[in-house]
């Protein structure tokens, strides 16, 4: 140290630098960090939302029929009903979606999804004039599901149904329709 008159002069001094983030820095680093976050996770929740989930079935995988339960039906439990009857199972994305027993004490390779294409309601089968018909507009569809009248202005989705080992497998449609003989509209 150097003393010139009454001023002391320090030779060593710390620099005026200041530290490498101030108060501010930090507390503006922090809430922009909570803000990031919570607008990022708003973000990912608006567009789950939004996006529809790929269910099962969808991608072109097979899936098991199950009853309102979710429990997997039987084949055997469907097949010991007689011919003609159509039974009403939960099939791909949960949809809805009528099987038939065929003469021969089978399920029919052809299911038929319970959605109508007008609306989207669904709808019964009504044995006695053979037609699926949907109370809410007056669509009534022929048994393989092509559109009789009304207005729906397609004709129904349809599954492929296959028995293995005791256990219903329902499936996407891929190939033409039998009843156009064209590439399926849900395609």
């Amino acid at each position: 140290m150097n003393t010139t008159g009454n001023r002391i002069i320090m030779e060593e001094t710390f620099p005026l630098e200041s530290p490498s983030m101030s108060r501010r820095q930090l507390l503006n680093f922090l809430s922009g960090a909570v803000i990031a976050t919570t607008a990022s996770a708003s973000v990912y929740t608006t567009a789950k939302f939004f996006v529809p989930p790929i269910e099962d079935g969808e991608d072109g995988s097979i899936v098991i029929a199950k009853d309102s339960l979710g429990n997997s039906i039987p084949a055997s439990q469907i097949l010991a009903e007689s011919k003609g009857t159509r039974v009403l199972v939960a099939g791909l994305a949960g949809e809805p979606t009528y099987l038939t027993i065929v003469d021969n004490g089978k399920l029919d390779t052809i299911g038929i999804v319970n959605n109508c294409t007008h609306l989207g309601c669904t709808f019964p089968w009504n044995s006695h004039d053979n037609q699926f018909q949907c109370p809410c507009h007056g669509s009534r569809y022929a048994a393989d599901g092509s559109v009789v009248r009304g207005s729906a202005p397609l004709p129904l989705k349809l599954v492929t149904v296959n028995v293995t080992e005791d256990i219903i497998l329902i499936s996407s449609w891929i190939d033409d329709d039998p009843r156009t003989g064209k590439k399926p509209w849900w395609i």
